[in-house]
């Protein structure tokens, strides 16, 4: 996949509009245009990486620092209670698009405990 063409990719250039809870030079937040919950935000590097199978040594800062607002953003959106973060990884994963990105879910527990 070219990088032009990647959906998140696109929405990190600000080619496709988003609804922005977080912004900074590496990472952006959004809302999601579908939320599975009350809270539902991504969190996405706005340089492409395919998925977390992908990444490198040279890529765990980003990952603290992309696992380190989760917790920031979900207090922000009102996750008093707490939250759910998931990262889809591969088609066996459930990865719908080919760009990391974290799930944050909150707000209500619309999921069985595992």
């Amino acid at each position: 996949m070219q990088l032009d063409d990647c959906l998140f990719c696109r929405i990190a250039r600000g080619e496709i509009p988003s609804n922005k809870i977080y912004e900074d030079d590496d990472v952006l937040a959004f809302r999601d245009i579908n939320p599975r919950a009350p809270v539902h935000f991504l969190i996405i590097p706005k340089q492409h990486v395919q998925s977390l199978a992908q990444t490198t040594p040279e890529d765990e800062a980003l990952l603290g620092k992309m696992l380190g607002l989760t917790r920031t953003l979900a207090l922000q959106e009102g996750c008093v209670n707490g939250y759910r973060v998931v990262i889809n990884t591969g088609a066996d994963g459930g990865q719908e698009v080919p760009h990391l990105h974290v799930h944050v879910l909150g707000g209500a527990r619309p999921w069985k405990q595992m």
